[in-house]
């Protein structure tokens, strides 16, 4: 086991404790300040408001700025020849055809500080976890693995199931693999069985799936080190590049055992069937990663990821006691590498899907659980907190690098909990309590002009929401495109209903031990062109239903 593993919750002292109820009182304690000084004083509240207004401001320039960058990026290297670049990479001689200025600059360095990775040697496993999703849900993501630009005999691709899934999604998983037995050098069907202090979710299942990729390796007397491992999520459908791509940053990066590699999540696999404010949701979530990528400082791994494969061995794979073991996997390479890790973008997409479930209220409700699973990243900050400062070997580590992380963590979820609120009510309230005051009567209509200025950004999100759109399914008449435009009304109504209130019941639960324990998978479901919606359950039922005999029904 990794010595730097979540502390079982029995195992948790009154220290860590104390730093898993800081993120909530943070929070609600500035959710009533705003209260507090209506009634002491306006005018400080005032500035205090100003200039939080301020602050979001120019901080919403900037990352409008990002945003716009980050998608000139993601479309510059969807249109890179990476197979190319990866040939030229490993030739001494200049090669004829002109490649980007940066790709000359790389292979200058690893000329002159090789880093031991060749990419011909190197191998891509991808770990494809599953719990209940349909074939038709799983398939096209493991034909957009083997429609990949990459030799299909240098990839391990192995579909994790839960044995508590029951036998008929062993069935289904042992299936559909016998299908690319022929294609990628190791096709197989691995199962996890839930342990002792596991919490029920995908870290012990691709865990699982790891320790099975480990001794496949030794078997075939291949070195981890060149052994790449992407996890995706049943619904992750990689750009054709990916591979290529992830194989020749992988090949010139510096040290390279101790990166990650992230590349863009965008939730557009079925973004013209999700309800509007799914979709609203799913584009602000697409937009963000690509700014994201942009600020490296405080990229984190985030659902389909990578690393290399004896990086993952010395951190015991990923954490079996936390839903968030993406993010979480920072952390737990950052401590076992005495602070020797980061994250390395790769501005290529995996699409992902937009929260759809069988019905409207069962969307709106599993869409509120998926952000309230990410937002539990907030359980992290006592992780930080008793590794990076009260740790025996806490000083092999920079005391500034820690301070710095530990701060950047526990600012975003406390920004994610309290600024949509602050920003939307917080200049009302002292006018709410003292109306015939000057000071509160003037702060609603200044803080009123500088979110309508800043609103402006809003059609830089527009812009580029059009732009990552796939193409309009056939079924869709023009008018749906219209709807496309009328959705970001609700951009307020989801920031506050979804951001905010699911991170900010994260946080409470934290803040009184209520953890959560079983990873809620979100529910898959698909709509075809002849206007069906099937999930796991629905053609499991249907199944069913076809051999029932008449009495039965």
């Amino acid at each position: 086991m990794n010595k730097y593993e979540i502390p079982l919750n029995n195992e948790k002292d009154f220290q860590y404790r104390l730093f898993e109820i800081i993120p909530g009182v943070l929070s609600w304690s500035a959710l009533a300040l705003p209260f507090v000084l209506a009634f002491v004083s306006v005018t400080t509240a005032a500035i205090i408001m100003i200039a939080y207004l301020l602050l979001w401001f120019v901080k919403a320039v900037v990352l409008n700025m990002r945003a716009v960058q980050g998608y000139r990026l993601l479309e510059e290297h969807q249109q890179l020849d990476w197979e190319e670049l990866i040939k030229d990479l490993d030739q001494k001689d200049v090669h004829k055809k002109k490649f980007p200025k940066w790709h000359y600059e790389n292979k200058k360095r690893q000329a002159d500080n090789p880093n031991g990775i060749y990419s011909d040697n190197v191998i891509h496993a991808v770990i494809v976890a599953t719990w209940n999703e349909a074939r038709e849900i799983l398939k096209p993501t493991l034909d957009n693995v083997k429609n990949s630009h990459y030799d299909k005999k240098k990839m391990i691709v192995l579909l994790a199931y839960e044995d508590r899934g029951g036998s008929a999604v062993e069935k289904q998983a042992i299936e559909l693999m016998k299908e690319y037995e022929d294609v990628f050098l190791v096709s197989r069907a691995t199962k996890h069985i839930d342990q002792p202090g596991e919490v029920i979710g995908k870290g012990g299942n691709i865990t699982a799936a790891g320790r099975e990729l480990q001794r496949i390796v030794e078997e075939l007397d291949i070195n981890p080190r060149d052994v790449l491992v992407t996890t995706l999520d049943a619904d992750n459908r990689p750009h054709e590049s990916y591979f290529a791509g992830l194989t020749y940053v992988y090949a010139c990066t510096h040290d390279p055992k101790y990166m990650s590699f992230q590349p863009i999540p965008m939730f557009t696999n079925n973004i013209w069937d999700a309800p509007a404010p799914m979709r609203v949701i799913a584009t602000g979530n697409s937009y963000w990663m690509m700014i994201q990528g942009l600020r490296q400082h405080m990229l984190r791994n985030f659902s389909a990821h990578a690393q290399p494969l004896h990086a993952l061995i010395e951190t015991d794979f990923w954490t079996v006691r936390s839903i968030v073991e993406d993010g979480h996997q920072f952390w737990r390479s950052y401590f076992q590498f005495d602070g020797q890790h980061e994250v390395i973008p790769i501005f290529l997409p995996i699409y992902q899907d937009a929260v759809m479930a069988d019905g409207y209220r069962k969307t709106l409700k599993a869409q509120f659980i998926q952000i309230r699973r990410w937002a539990w990243g907030a359980s992290d900050i006592a992780y930080v907190a008793k590794y990076a400062f009260f740790a025996k070997n806490r000083k092999r580590i920079p005391l500034h690098d820690r301070i710095f992380k530990f701060l950047r963590l526990l600012e975003g979820h406390f920004s994610w909990a309290t600024a949509p609120l602050i920003l939307a009510f917080g200049a009302i309230v002292p006018f709410f309590f003292n109306q015939t005051d000057f000071v509160a009567n003037q702060l609603p209509q200044v803080a009123s002009r500088m979110q309508t200025f800043a609103m402006v950004g809003i059609l830089v999100t527009l812009y580029i929401s059009f732009k990552i759109l796939p193409t309009k399914p056939s079924r869709y008449k023009k008018h749906r495109t219209i709807f496309m435009v009328l959705q970001w009304v609700l951009l307020p109504i989801t920031t506050i209903c979804y951001s905010a209130t699911a991170a900010l019941t994260s946080q409470t639960r934290l803040m009184f031990g209520r953890y959560l324990g079983k990873f809620d998978v979100t529910e898959k479901a698909i709509k075809t062109d002849e206007g069906v919606v099937t999930s796991h359950e629905d053609i499991t039922e249907k199944k069913h239903a076809k051999t029932r005999k008449p009495s039965q029904q």
